[in-house]
C-alpha cells in the first residue's frame, strides 16, 4: 500500500505545481449517481454468513453486515464498528467483552441489539456449516448477553480474538430474521452494514446501494455499485476492454495482469502485495493413495514453482515456500529448505521406503477456470515425471459441489486457495492446518496444535516467531500441503473512478464506499 500512496501523493504535487485545482482529484458529490460497476471472478457461496468462508461470499459480507469490530484501511488494529468498545476483561484472555453502539438498525427497521450479535456468534458454532466459518473460532465456547455488552467466553487463551470478530465470521444476522439451526434461503439481506442489497442474482449480478441508516466506524458512504460475476477470467477481460466495467478485481488473465503498467494512462492501476495464496492439499484419511507421508514428501520433492509462476502465470504469482507468506512475522521458505529442486531420484527412494507400487493414483480436483486448467496440466506433468504418480484430473465447475466434495473426502489432492481474513499469521496457520481445519484433509498433528495456541498467548505478535517458524517446519515434513505461490493484488478503474486504490487490501474485505466518481 505504501507505493500507492506515495504515487498518489506525486501525482497531487506534480499537479499542484502545475496549477490544476486539487478538487480534479476527489469524488464530485454532485456529480452522476450511477452505480460503478465492478466486475470479479469470484463466487458467492451463499448471502447467509453462517454458511460461507470464502472471499467472494466475504466481499459482500463487509458492505452488508456490520461486525463488532472492523479495520482501517492500511491498519491491522481492529477497531470497534458494531461495537463502541471492546475489550478482554480478565488476565487470561479468556473473557472478551464488547459494548454495543446505540442507535443501530437493521435494513428491515429492526434494532441491533447485543442479543443479535450473541445469536450470530452462537448460530455459526452450533449449525457448524461445513463451508461456514466456524473453523475460525476454535477457541470460542460460546456467547452471552448482559445488558447491552456481547461477552465472549474463550476455551483457551488467544490473543488474535479481536482481529477473528472484525472479521466477515462476525458478520451480525437480525434473530428474527435468520434460523437459528440451518440457512437463510433466498436473494435477500437483512444486515446493518453501510450498504443495503437492492437486487441479487446467484452468479449474474449483485446492486447496492448506500444504507442511510448506517452507523458505525465509516464516516461516509459511496455511490451505489453493481457487482457483475464472471466465470472467467478471460471474460472479466473482455467486459474490461470493452468497457462494461468500471473496475476490475479478482482475477484477469495472466497475459493481462503481465502487461498492466501504473502509467498507463488509459485506467488507475493499483498493485499491492496481496495475501492470496494457493496450496496444493493432500487428503491424510486412511484410504487416501496420500495417507502415507513419505509419498506425500515423494510429490513435494516433484513439483517446481518457478514453472507454475512463468509458464501459467507470466509472472504474476511469485513461487511460495511457506505456509505463511512473505510480509507476515514468521514466514519462512521451510518447503524450499526440505525440498530445494525437483529431484526425481529422492522422490523415487521416498516411494521405495513406503513400500509403495509406482506409478502411484491418485485424484486431483480442483476449480476449474481456464487458468486453473492450465495449472492443473501442468502440475499433473511434473508429478507424473518419472513415472512414479498417476494423476486424474477432475475440474469442477461448481464451486459448492467442489467445497463439499473435498470435506467428504473424495478426492486424494485438490487445489484450494487462500486469503488472510486478519492481518495476522495466525490465519494462516490455525484454519489451515489446525485441529478442525477448513480444508477438512484430515490432518491433526499434537505437535503442531500445541505450537499453534502457544503463537495465540502473546499480545505482542513478535513474540510468536519461533514458534510459526517450528510450525512451518513440522507442515514441511509431514506434508498435509505443498504451497504453490503467492499473488499480488490488482485493481483496475477507469479513470473516471477515485477510490480504486482503497477497495482491496490483499484481504478478503471490499470497501466499496471508498469509491466515487471523478
Amino acid at each position: 500500500m505504501r507505493s500507492i500512496r506515495m504515487r498518489i501523493l506525486a501525482i497531487c504535487v506534480v499537479l499542484a505545481c502545475a496549477g490544476i485545482g486539487a478538487w480534479q482529484l476527489l469524488p464530485d458529490d454532485g456529480g452522476k449517481k450511477d452505480p460503478i460497476i465492478i466486475g470479479t471472478t469470484d463466487v458467492v457461496t451463499s448471502l447467509d454468513p453462517a454458511e460461507a468462508y470464502d472471499a467472494g461470499s466475504w466481499a459482500l459480507y463487509s458492505s452488508l453486515y456490520q461486525s463488532l469490530m472492523s479495520f482501517n484501511v492500511g491498519s491491522a488494529t481492529p477497531v470497534p464498528d458494531a461495537a463502541s468498545s471492546c475489550e478482554f476483561t480478565d488476565d487470561a484472555l479468556r473473557t472478551f467483552s464488547c459494548t454495543m453502539r446505540d442507535g443501530l438498525t437493521f435494513s428491515n427497521g429492526h434494532e441491533v441489539t447485543a442479543e443479535d450479535a450473541a445469536f450470530s456468534f452462537n448460530r455459526v458454532l452450533h449449525m457448524k456449516d461445513g463451508n461456514g466459518p466456524a473453523p475460525l473460532y476454535p477457541t470460542l465456547k460460546n456467547v452471552d448477553v448482559s445488558g447491552n455488552k456481547v461477552i465472549f467466553h474463550l476455551k483457551s487463551r488467544d490473543a488474535t480474538f479481536a482481529s477473528k470478530i472484525a472479521t466477515g465470521g462476525g458478520a451480525i444476522v437480525d434473530h428474527t430474521a435468520y434460523p437459528q439451526n440451518k440457512g437463510r434461503r433466498g436473494n435477500t439481506v437483512v444486515g446493518s452494514g453501510p450498504y443495503v442489497l437492492k437486487s441479487y442474482k446467484s452468479g449474474v449480478s449483485a446492486r447496492l446501494e448506500p444504507n442511510p441508516k448506517y452507523k458505525g466506524v465509516i464516516k461516509k458512504t459511496g455511490v451505489p455499485v453493481e457487482v457483475r460475476y464472471f466465470k472467467q477470467p478471460a471474460q472479466l477481460d473482455a467486459a474490461w476492454k470493452h468497457k462494461d466495467i468500471d473496475v476490475a478485481h479478482r482475477v484477469m488473465t495472466p497475459a493481462t495482469l503481465a502487461k498492466l503498467s501504473p502509467s498507463d494512462p488509459d485506467a488507475h492501476v493499483n498493485e499491492a502485495t496481496g495475501s492470496e495464496i494457493r496450496n496444493l492439499v493432500f487428503n491424510v484419511r486412511k484410504g487416501s493413495a496420500l495417507a502415507d507421508t513419505k509419498v506425500r514428501r515423494a510429490a513435494a520433492e516433484l513439483v517446481d514453482r518457478a514453472q507454475l509462476s512463468e509458464k501459467v502465470y507470466s509472472g504474476t504469482v511469485e513461487p511460495l515456500y511457506s505456509l505463511i507468506p512473505q510480509g507476515f512475522t514468521g514466514h519462512t521458505t521451510a518447503f524450499f529448505d526440505a525440498y530445494p529442486k525437483v529431484d526425481v531420484a529422492a522422490a523415487g527412494r521416498l516411494l521405495q521406503q513406503a513400500g509403495v507400487q509406482t506409478p502411484v493414483k491418485f485424484t486431483y480436483a480442483y476449480s476449474s477456470t481456464s487458468v486453473t486448467d492450465d495449472e492443473a496440466r501442468t502440475l499433473k506433468k511434473q508429478l507424473e515425471k518419472g513415472g512414479l504418480f498417476k494423476v486424474q484430473l477432475d475440474g469442477m465447475t461448481d464451486w459448492k459441489k467442489f467445497q463439499d466434495d473435498y470435506r467428504l473426502g473424495k478426492y486424494d489432492a485438490y487445489a484450494v486457495g487462500w486469503i488472510a481474513d486478519y492481518p495476522d499469521a495466525d490465519n494462516y496457520t490455525q484454519p489451515l492446518v489446525g485441529a478442525g481445519n477448513s480444508l477438512y484433509n484430515g490432518y491433526d498433528s499434537k505437535d503442531v496444535n500445541r505450537l499453534i495456541a502457544r503463537t495465540q498467548q502473546y499480545t505482542d505478535r513478535g513474540r510468536t516467531s519461533d514458534d510459526f517458524k517450528a510450525i512451518q517446519d513440522d507442515v514441511a515434513d509431514d506434508v498435509p500441503l505443498v504451497p504453490l505461490w503467492q499473488r499480488k493484488d490488482y485493481v483496475l478503474s477507469s479513470n473516471d473512478v477515485s477510490g480504486g486504490q482503497y477497495l482491496s487490501d490483499g484481504t478478503g474485505v471490499w470497501r466499496i464506499w471508498e469509491l466515487g466518481w471523478l
